[in-house]
């Protein structure tokens, strides 16, 4: 073989591989809505990743890349009570690069910033579904999605809200009683610093372009019952976190579990607390109630198998035809 033919060849085992990879990228963006809400925006891309910082936690992505032609499903993040946009960035970018357009909003009036409004919840499914018109219609990427393929992911709060907008109504006088047995748990506590008047039925919040769900350790779980969820047909997955003192499975995903008319997909996490569901965070040390978790759980490692998954039960729930 002439050495030139030699050369070309070796070069094409090493850059035909590199472009695969690169091609494997997510791309992101920050936005503002005209409704004022933030949101983080992640859609595969190529190039070269660039280490950044964001808020607690970080991202490798590609700065400024294009947005990609084609029909590509949309996933929509909401984060729990206190949390912003960037809670679950390492499931955002897992999802962009394989193929998903992701937007994540941050709640207002329930956010690190600004947490006065956090017991006024039935905002939150409103709100995603206002990002979801945001990104079907004003993104200037909106022509790469697919508007028949559409999911949503919930942590926490984020986890009601997205059983609200997939049919879910829950029953609000539950906390009543819940509150009285149990004053000193989180949800009751919250309660209480921000008083309100909780009434029986639930104004209509069913999102018919939202096609499957992702709830991570859902708050506030006991209000539903199986009429509440009984409109709620589409795939679930669930997941709990077996070691959750913030949100006590039994009381919260164990009460989505039972509720709902159709088995989830159901996936309990041996050792997990509320907040390991959130991104490993840059430095542990800084915020420890939210970054560190309890010894002999790895959090790093946890997260490679549950973006792994989630990423699974998205591509099977939205493929074309299903």
């Amino acid at each position: 073989m002439p050495l030139c033919l030699a050369l070309a060849t070796l070069l094409l085992t090493i850059v035909v591989p590199t472009a695969q990879a690169q091609s494997r990228q997510a791309g992101f963006e920050r936005r503002v809505t005209a409704d004022g809400i933030e949101v983080g925006i992640w859609y595969p891309a190529s190039g070269t990743p660039v280490h950044q910082r964001l808020g607690l936690y970080t991202q490798d992505v590609v700065p400024g890349a294009r947005v990609p032609q084609g029909s590509r499903p949309l996933i929509v993040i909401s984060h729990g009570t206190g949390g912003d946009f960037a809670g679950h960035v390492d499931t955002a970018t897992a999802l962009a690069r394989a193929g998903f357009i992701v937007a994540a909003l941050t709640h207002l009036g329930d956010n690190w910033r600004d947490n006065g409004r956090a017991t006024r919840i039935e905002g939150r499914p409103a709100a995603l579904s206002a990002t979801i018109s945001y990104m079907l219609h004003a993104w200037p990427g909106h022509a790469s999605i697919d508007p028949d393929r559409i999911g949503a992911f919930g942590f926490s709060a984020g986890g009601f809200t997205v059983l609200a907008a997939a049919g879910g109504r829950p029953d609000m006088t539950r906390f009543a009683d819940h509150c009285a047995q149990r004053p000193a748990v989180f949800v009751c506590t919250l309660l209480k610093s921000q008083p309100r008047a909780l009434k029986s039925g639930w104004p209509p919040m069913a999102d018919p372009r939202i096609k499957a769900v992702v709830v991570a350790a859902p708050a506030i779980g006991f209000t539903f019952d199986r009429a509440g969820l009984a409109a709620v047909r589409i795939p679930v997955q669930l997941w709990r976190a077996d070691d959750d003192r913030i949100l006590p499975a039994s009381f919260h995903a164990d009460a989505v579990r039972d509720a709902l008319p159709n088995r989830p997909e159901f996936q309990p996490v041996l050792g997990a607390g509320h907040f390991d569901f959130l991104a490993p965070c840059a430095d542990p040390t800084s915020t420890p109630q939210l970054c560190q978790s309890a010894p002999g759980f790895d959090r790093t490692r946890f997260h490679e198998s549950f973006n792994s998954e989630v990423v699974r039960f998205f591509s099977n729930k939205l493929s074309r035809g299903s």
